[in-house]
């Protein structure tokens, strides 16, 4: 027999902490001691066996389908965050609605607050959703841009124009956390057609990402300094920054400068 690892044993913990608490149908049924869910209401309302249920909450049930988790979650009740946990302790991704293509409001507001740079806000995917004039000004309206153009990870990859360049790293490690970014947004959000087509394309327009697309790094986009030539001012060395809101998720790109250095004084000639 199997002996159950220690991830499975916390998922059992997880499920059979998750069980008890749930409502049963009826709470004043003959026999029953345990205030929550018996094993065999959980396992006919998700619609599995009771055995199976037994060897998920012993530990020896390994990798559970992300189905049967979505089952177990529906039929919990779980809350997102319970349900994000369900899956990451069974060493899975848990999926989530299509990507969020719209700047929240949250996120306007900071924005503003942050007009001095040049700023924009991408979605998980790297579509550009807003920007403000100063961003324009340092690496070109993006209202001139249409189509695929306008998605970051695109430009990146096809587009030779793209002012900007990692200033510490080769730009083949820049396009691998790109890449990466971009995978994980394909297992977060399984039923994005949207995401789900941009790959296909880069794959089909870009022999680099497709080779490594199909290798799986796992670097990730960061915060870094970046090259930015500007076609009268030259070349600019400023700080790229990148805050993440997880939920909902969307990258909002800040780029500025020390104050007081040369990069600083060419970053307000071009603000002006």
């Amino acid at each position: 027999m199997e002996e159950p690892t220690e991830k499975l044993v916390g998922l059992a913990a997880l499920i059979r902490t998750w069980r008890d608490r749930a409502a049963p149908a009826d709470p004043t049924a003959r026999g029953r001691r345990a205030p929550g869910l018996r094993r065999e209401e959980l396992a006919q309302r998700a619609g599995l066996s009771v055995d199976y249920i037994i060897r998920l909450e012993q530990g020896r049930m390994t990798h559970p389908s992300p189905q049967v988790l979505g089952a177990i979650a529906r039929t919990l009740g779980l809350s997102p965050d319970e349900i994000e946990l369900l899956y990451r302790v069974a060493g899975l991704v848990a999926p989530r609605g299509p990507i969020l293509r719209q700047v929240p409001d949250s996120i306007s507001r900071l924005t503003e607050r942050l007009g001095a740079f040049p700023v924009a806000v991408y979605s998980a995917d790297w579509w550009l959703l807003r920007w403000n004039a100063r961003w324009a000004a340092l690496l070109g309206d993006p209202a001139d841009q249409t189509g695929r153009n306008r998605n970051l990870v695109w430009q990146v990859f096809t587009d030779d124009r793209w002012r900007a360049a990692p200033a510490d790293r080769p730009l083949a490690e820049f396009q691998q956390a790109l890449t990466a970014d971009l995978r994980i947004a394909v297992a977060e959000h399984p039923e994005d057609i949207r995401v789900a087509d941009l790959v296909t394309a880069l794959r089909a327009a870009s022999p680099l990402f497709a080779q490594q697309w199909t290798a799986g790094h796992t670097a990730r986009h960061r915060t870094e300094r970046k090259r930015v030539l500007h076609p009268h001012l030259g070349e600019l060395l400023l700080d790229c920054d990148v805050l993440q809101s997880p939920d909902p998720a969307v990258n909002v790109l800040v780029y500025s400068a020390p104050p007081g250095s040369a990069d600083a004084a060419l970053l307000e000639r071009v603000m002006a």
